[in-house]
C-alpha cells in the first residue's frame, strides 16, 4: 500500500457479526485512505456501528487519525491505529463520534473470533492482479464466530457465538454504484455462506451495464457465478431498500432478494481517493431470501430473517441523515 501512496489508495479491513437469534449486529472497520496526488492528507480511520433491531436504534461512530499513527504488518496480518489493534482472531479498540456533533457516541470493542473456512474471492482470481476493477474485495474469514464484549455508550453487550466474517477491501477508487450483500449462515443452513454484488462503473461520461457477481458456499461446494460474461447477463433490480437479482450458468441458477426497513439502515459518507465521495446506506440486520437450483437436484430455498449484510452505494442518502 505504501508503495502506491502518491497514486491514491484505500485499504479497509472489517469484521461484522450477528446475534444467533436476536436482531442485533455490529460492524467494525479499520481503514487507510490516501487521496490521489495528496499523500500529505493521508489518514487512518476507525469505524464502528451497532444495530439494535428491537429498539430500531443504530449507533455509528468514526474516528480519524494521522497516518503516522497507523502500522500495517507486512509479514502477517496486523493493523494498529493509535491504541486500537486488529490481528487475525482478535481486535481491541474504541472510537468516539465527532465532538462537534450534538449526538455524541462512543463504542468500544474487545472481541476474539475463530474461523476455519478458507477465504472466499468475490471476483475471478485473475482480476485481482490487474487494474480492473479499481476496487477489490475478499472475505478473509467466512463464518467467523465471535465472542467478547461491545460497550455502546456505557451499555455492555456480551457476545458468545455471534456469527459473521472478516473482510478486506482495497483499491484506487470506490465502485461508482453498487448493491452488496452477504449472509454468513442462513436460518435453516447455518454453514451456508453467500457473497454477492451488483455494480455499475462510470467510464468517462458513460456508465457500464449493471454487473452481478455471486459466490455461494453450500457445505463443501463453492458455486461461482462471477465471470464477466455471466455478470452482464444477470438480471438485477433495486427499488428503495429492496434489491433482487437472478443469475445462471450451466452449473447453477441463483435468485436472491435482500430487504430491510429504513430504520435498520445508517447513511455513511465514504471518502474516495479520487475525491468523488459516495454515500453508503449500510444495514447489518437485513433479510435475505435465496433460491438455488443445481442440476439434477430439487430447488433449495434459504432464508435469513435479519442476519444479512446489505449495503447500497451511490450519491443518494434516501432521506436518511448522514451519521458519520
Amino acid at each position: 500500500m505504501f508503495d502506491r501512496i502518491g497514486q491514491g489508495h484505500y485499504e479497509s479491513f472489517f469484521v461484522r457479526g450477528n446475534h444467533p437469534t436476536e436482531p442485533l449486529a455490529f460492524w467494525i472497520r479499520y481503514t487507510l485512505l490516501v487521496p490521489k496526488g495528496r499523500p500529505e492528507a493521508a489518514v487512518a480511520e476507525l469505524w464502528a456501528i451497532v444495530f439494535d433491531g428491537e429498539r430500531d436504534h443504530v449507533v455509528a461512530v468514526k474516528e480519524r487519525h494521522p497516518l503516522a499513527s497507523a502500522v500495517l504488518g507486512r509479514d502477517r496480518f496486523s493493523f494498529r491505529i493509535g491504541a486500537a489493534s486488529f490481528e487475525h482472531g482478535s481486535l481491541r479498540g474504541s472510537a468516539h463520534s465527532d465532538p462537534s456533533r450534538a449526538d455524541k457516541h462512543r463504542i468500544a470493542w474487545a472481541l476474539d473470533y475463530d474461523a476455519t473456512d478458507p477465504p472466499l474471492l468475490l471476483l475471478p482470481e485473475k482480476l485481482y492482479a490487474g487494474d480492473f476493477p479499481k476496487a477489490k474485495s475478499l472475505v478473509s474469514a467466512p463464518l467467523a464466530r465471535f465472542r467478547g464484549a461491545l460497550d455502546v455508550d456505557g451499555r455492555v453487550i456480551e457476545l458468545d457465538g455471534w456469527q459473521g466474517s472478516q473482510n478486506h477491501n482495497w483499491g484506487a477508487r470506490h465502485t461508482d454504484r453498487y448493491a452488496w450483500g452477504q449472509v454468513a449462515g442462513f436460518d435453516s443452513e447455518p454453514r451456508a455462506f453467500l457473497e454477492c454484488a451488483t455494480a455499475q462503473l462510470k467510464v468517462g461520461p458513460l456508465w457500464t451495464p449493471a454487473m452481478t457477481v455471486v459466490v455461494l458456499r453450500l457445505g463443501d461446494r463453492t458455486i461461482r457465478l462471477n465471470e464477466l460474461s455471466t455478470a452482464v447477463r444477470a438480471k438485477a433490480e433495486r427499488k428503495g431498500f429492496v434489491w433482487s437479482f437472478e443469475s445462471a450458468t450451466r452449473q447453477a441458477r441463483v435468485a436472491a432478494r435482500f430487504f430491510a426497513p429504513p430504520a435498520r439502515f445508517v447513511a455513511l459518507r465514504y471518502d474516495d481517493p479520487e475525491g468523488r465521495d459516495k454515500i453508503c446506506l449500510n444495514s447489518k440486520l437485513a433479510g435475505c431470501e435465496l433460491r438455488v437450483q443445481l442440476p439434477g437436484e430439487p430447488e433449495r430455498t434459504l432464508h435469513s430473517a435479519h442476519g444479512a449484510a446489505f449495503e447500497i452505494l451511490g450519491q443518494d442518502a434516501a432521506g436518511l441523515p448522514i451519521a458519520v
